[in-house]
């Protein structure tokens, strides 16, 4: 996946999301899921596209459980736009791509 980062972990997060200075867009999702997967492919091109203006990142919540529950995950996908440290919006589902980049351009 060239346009996201490396998987974000409950150990990464605070210094890669919450204290980054970029706008991160966090996608919390499971091996499992296939709606997760389904949505994949479009938060790829959105990391691509929109490279300068947001950071797209991934974290696993089986094997990061502490930071979906921090955030009141109760199902996935999820996607939560982070700004200045703060979650400032969330979409649930697998969504249409114009609907994720909306959200992002409402916030940057």
């Amino acid at each position: 996946m060239a346009g996201l980062t490396n998987p974000i972990t409950d150990q990464t997060f605070e210094q890669e999301v919450l204290k980054s200075s970029t706008p991160v867009l966090v996608d919390f999702w499971a091996e499992w899921c296939g709606p997760c997967r389904s949505l994949a492919p479009k938060l790829e091109e959105i990391a691509t596209e929109m490279a300068k203006q947001v950071r797209v990142v991934k974290i696993n919540i089986d094997e990061n459980p502490n930071t979906p529950a921090k955030f009141g995950i109760r199902s996935i996908p999820t996607i939560i736009l982070f700004k200045n440290g703060k979650d400032v919006e969330q979409l649930l589902g697998n969504l249409p791509k114009d609907n994720i980049v909306e959200m992002i351009k409402r916030h940057i």
